[in-house]
């Protein structure tokens, strides 16, 4: 048997269409689009399948979006194939699909939370004071140094270090274009971000504080399969630990280079992208080659799916 590894997606993967082949063909699918909507008391499912675009794009819909739509794919999977992990890890907002996936948090409360998480990140900088880009073609070492460099007393900072030669940076918009400017000078690639905060930079801590609050009113379960923390990148099995992570996960880079090495280190053979795009399955590829990934999020690849598990 192989050993298995479910990754996660977060912000950015999300597109109009999502889960709703799924939705039409799987009951578990259906039901879980229909528990989203009585939880957030508006329908998310109409947003994911018919958009707008617009509206999708925001933040604090964002989230609930990608959730509902991995957490949908998931359960297909899982009726349909009776594959179970060994690990489970989410990039971002995929941390919480994670979760649920490994039974510390219920699909409903999660799907709340998220919604808060997004509200609460969008709220925490005035939008046009915050800014995120892609930096490509540098070193951990390199960007960290440029970060340091530039800030002259505004926040600058890694926000996700996703796979060899790709950092994302984050922080004041003013830091974020003098850093655009400096990487291009030296002749590297530097693409600003079309995201409306700084997610992942101390920036966000006010949205951690309301997090923590929000945190407090739900329950976490034992985790039946061990996550591995954006945090961290280490093995997390202890629920005392969780909601911690969560809040510091807000205002703390995103390690999935580093995450996807520690599932490589405990001999993973294959991991399954659960959720809408390929993101993670692309960044695995630039991570390790050698590890097989698929991506699970509509009926084509469902079928892909049957031959390799």
């Amino acid at each position: 048997m192989k050993l298995i590894a479910f990754v996660f997606p977060g912000q950015g993967s999300q597109y109009v269409g999502m889960g709703r082949e799924l939705f039409e063909n799987f009951g578990v699918a259906k039901q879980i689009f229909e528990e989203a909507d009585d939880a957030l008391h508006f329908s998310i499912s109409a947003l994911c399948f018919k958009g707008p675009e617009e509206a999708l794009k925001l933040t604090e819909n964002t989230q609930p979006a990608v959730l509902t739509t991995s957490i949908a794919t998931l359960k297909v999977l899982q009726a349909e194939k009776g594959i179970a992990p060994q690990l489970t890890a989410g990039h971002s907002l995929g941390e919480y699909s994670a979760l649920v996936a490994s039974g510390a948090l219920t699909f409903s409360e999660a799907v709340k939370m998220v919604r808060l998480r997004g509200k609460f990140m969008q709220e925490a900088v005035p939008v046009g004071e915050g800014a995120m880009a892609a930096v490509l073609g540098m070193e951990r070492e390199q960007v960290e140094r440029l970060c340091e460099e530039i800030s002259s007393g505004e926040v600058l900072t890694p926000a996700n270090f996703n796979c060899p030669g790709q950092i994302v940076i984050a922080g004041h918009s003013k830091a974020v274009e003098r850093a655009i400017e400096r990487i291009k000078q030296e002749g590297k690639k530097a693409v600003l971000l079309p995201v409306s905060a700084p997610f992942h930079s101390p920036l966000m801590k006010p949205a951690g504080e309301r997090l923590k609050k929000a945190l407090e009113e739900i329950s976490v379960g034992d985790l039946k399969v061990p996550v591995v923390t954006n945090v961290e990148a280490e093995i997390n099995t202890l629920k005392d630990r969780v909601k911690g992570l969560l809040v510091a996960q807000v205002s703390s880079p995103v390690r999935w280079e580093e995450s996807m090495r520690k599932i490589i280190e405990k001999r993973i053979e294959q991991v399954l992208e659960i959720g809408p795009g390929k993101v993670l399955s692309g960044l695995m590829k630039r991570i390790d080659s050698r590890v097989e990934t698929k991506n699970l999020e509509d009926l084509q690849t469902l079928k892909s799916i049957e031959h390799s598990a």
